[in-house]
Order: C-alpha cells, then structure tokens, then sequence
C-alpha cells in the first residue's frame, strides 16, 4: 500500500480539481470516492432498486453489472459496460447518492472497494467527504477544503449550466444532509490542514496544499 493523501469538503468545494490537479504533480493516484455513492445511485435508479431497501442497495454494491474505473481526469463509472461518468454528475443523482450514505450497510458494503483504491506501490489522493476520518483514517496528510455556500453554488451552477439561487438551495440541503448524517457525517479530520479556497484560484490552492502535503512525505 503505498501513501495516501485525503482531501475532504463540502460539494463543489473544489475537491475533485485541486485534489485530480495534487495527483498528476505528484505522479500518483487519484480517485473520487463520492463516485462510488454516485455510481450505486445511478444503477439503483436504472434497476428500479427502492432507494429505500436498505438490503437491495448493499446487494447492488457487489453486482458487476456497474463498475468503478481509476483514471488520471476522472473516476469513471460505468453501467452495463457504458460510460456514464457524464450521467452521474447530475445534481438529482447526487442527491439520491447523498440519501442512500446514510445507510451504514450501504457504507460498509462500499468501504472495502473504496479502501482497495490504495493497493499496490503508488500513492494514493483521495477525494470525497469523509476519507480522512472515515475511509483512510490512517492517511499521512489529510486536508479538508470549504468555501462560501455562494461560492460554491456559483461554481457548481456554472458546471452544470443552472440556476445559481436553486443551486444555493439545493447546496445547503445536501451539506446539511451530509454534515447531520448519522453515520461517518462530513467533518474535518483530525490534524488536517484546512483551507477556504473562496478567495484563491485553482494554483493557488494546489500551491498550498502541495506544500503542506510535502511535509508529510517521507
């Protein structure tokens, strides 16, 4: 098992980007494990799976008919052998996601697969929203990124093409379902390094957390 960095935080933070962006300078891994959630909610919905049957969802966990792909732009989801990395991002199936983590059979069942993302001599950065307390609680430097609420909508609602005020709503529902959840809620880890990016560009951010992150390698 090689080294694992984490880089938790709110949605649209700036997670995936800066965390994608530490990877490819570091010559390491990258994965997003909120893909994981995604990717059970997607197939979930394309099955008629009831978002509410606990036993199904973590059943569907380990169905091959969906998949998990590491690749150094994006971690890909696939159902049925297509790539549906686009379909996931939709801010419906992100909700859905948010809905079945509260399951803690959901959870466990995702956790090893999540876990397995660090085998192997590479090291590892993993993005989401609980990796450094939760997923790789032993990880050698954790770094929790936030934004404002505005921020953070403004950016989303750019990505997907939507309203920033619907966004805003839709933002502070899923913070607030993620941060009260029972199970493994969103918090900042323990001796992480934590920074507000509202201010900084993408470099600039990257730029400070590499540096931290470079005082932890060995």
């Amino acid at each position: 098992m090689g080294m694992v960095i984490t880089i938790d935080g709110p949605a649209a933070s700036g997670k995936s980007s800066v965390s994608r962006e530490l990877a490819r300078r570091l010559g390491w891994k990258w994965v997003s494990t909120g893909a994981f959630y995604r990717g059970l909610a997607y197939a979930a919905l394309q099955l008629s799976v009831d978002l509410d049957d606990v036993k199904a969802l973590a059943e569907l966990t380990h169905n091959p008919i969906w998949s998990i792909r590491l690749e150094s732009e994006r971690t890909k989801v696939y159902f049925q052998d297509q790539d549906v990395t686009d379909q996931i991002a939709h801010e419906d199936v992100g909700n859905f996601a948010s809905k079945i983590s509260h399951y803690p059979e959901v959870r466990k069942a995702l956790l090893e697969a999540q876990r397995n993302c660090s085998n192997g001599p590479d090291g590892l950065v993993a993005e989401g929203r609980d990796c450094g307390t939760v997923v790789f609680p032993q990880a050698e430097a954790k770094v929790f990124l936030t934004a404002s609420s505005e921020h953070r909508a403004a950016r989303r609602a750019t990505e997907l093409g939507l309203d920033q005020d619907d966004m805003v709503k839709a933002q502070k529902q899923r913070d607030h379902q993620d941060s009260t959840r029972k199970v493994a809620p969103m918090a900042v880890p323990p001796n992480a390094f934590v920074l507000d990016s509202t201010e900084l560009n993408l470099d600039e951010v990257v730029d400070k957390v590499e540096a931290f992150v470079r005082t932890k390698i060995h």
